[in-house]
């Protein structure tokens, strides 16, 4: 009996690495990380987080002054993978300290071209940019680049399996669970079980379109408050 295969992927060619520098949304945009540019909007917006709590889960952090953040942006900066981006906040409603400014960052990471598989991660939001519409642009802008423009058929979300809030925003945002790596890494001295989700490039379709409508300035109130929450999946 012929052992079991699987499917054929017609025409597959490996994908490109990530080379985009900036990738422009409706509340925020991307760009590639500079520290001389981004590097004390970042720590400022950093410092709204006074009890550090937003570093728990990173293997740095938090940064005690400008000159240790600068240092820590000019390195990671210097690799194409991770490929850092800072995210502006672009939304009119934004906070007067936050509006037109570095707020956060994030990263595509881990690319395996042959495989077509690539991984967001490094996510650091300060409190200026949390539970805001261009936080969730920011995620939205990275996926339809690796899913649209560079083709990749699989996008890779890992985190701490003790932070629930990351876990919760990988819900939302669509991903699934895949399992958990136990004793994955070591972590700040601790121990680090590592939970991994995915999207495929068949998915991709369907969450586009709820995160675009979900995002759509229709959804919003006067007040930028949102009027219907997005729920991928259900």
């Amino acid at each position: 009996m012929a052992q079991p295969v699987g499917d054929v992927v017609e025409g597959w060619r490996p994908r490109p690495t990530p080379t985009a520098s900036r990738l422009d949304g409706t509340y925020c945009r991307l760009e590639r990380l500079d520290a001389g540019r981004h590097a004390a909007e970042l720590f400022a917006a950093d410092q709204t987080d006074t009890s550090g709590e937003t570093w728990t889960y990173l293997p740095y952090g938090p940064f005690s002054n400008l000159e240790s953040y600068r240092h820590w942006a000019q390195e990671v900066s210097k690799a194409s993978d991770p490929r850092f981006y800072a995210v502006i906040d672009t939304d009119p409603r934004a906070d007067p300290a936050a509006a037109g400014r570095a707020v956060g960052v994030l990263s595509l990471m881990r690319a395996q071209p042959e495989a077509g598989s690539i991984e967001v991660g490094h996510v650091h939001y300060s409190p200026l940019l949390q539970r805001r519409r261009a936080a969730t642009e920011a995620q939205y802008l990275l996926m339809r680049y690796a899913f649209e423009d560079l083709g990749y058929r699989r996008y890779e979300w890992k985190c701490d399996a003790l932070n629930a809030p990351s876990r919760a925003a990988a819900e939302r945002l669509g991903f699934r669970y895949e399992g958990t790596f136990r004793q994955a890494s070591v972590v700040k001295g601790r121990n680090r079980d590592t939970a991994w989700y995915s999207m495929l490039d068949t998915e991709w379709a369907a969450v586009g379109a709820g995160l675009r409508s979900w995002l759509g300035k229709d959804n919003f109130d006067d007040h930028g408050n949102q009027k219907a929450a997005l729920r991928q999946g259900t």
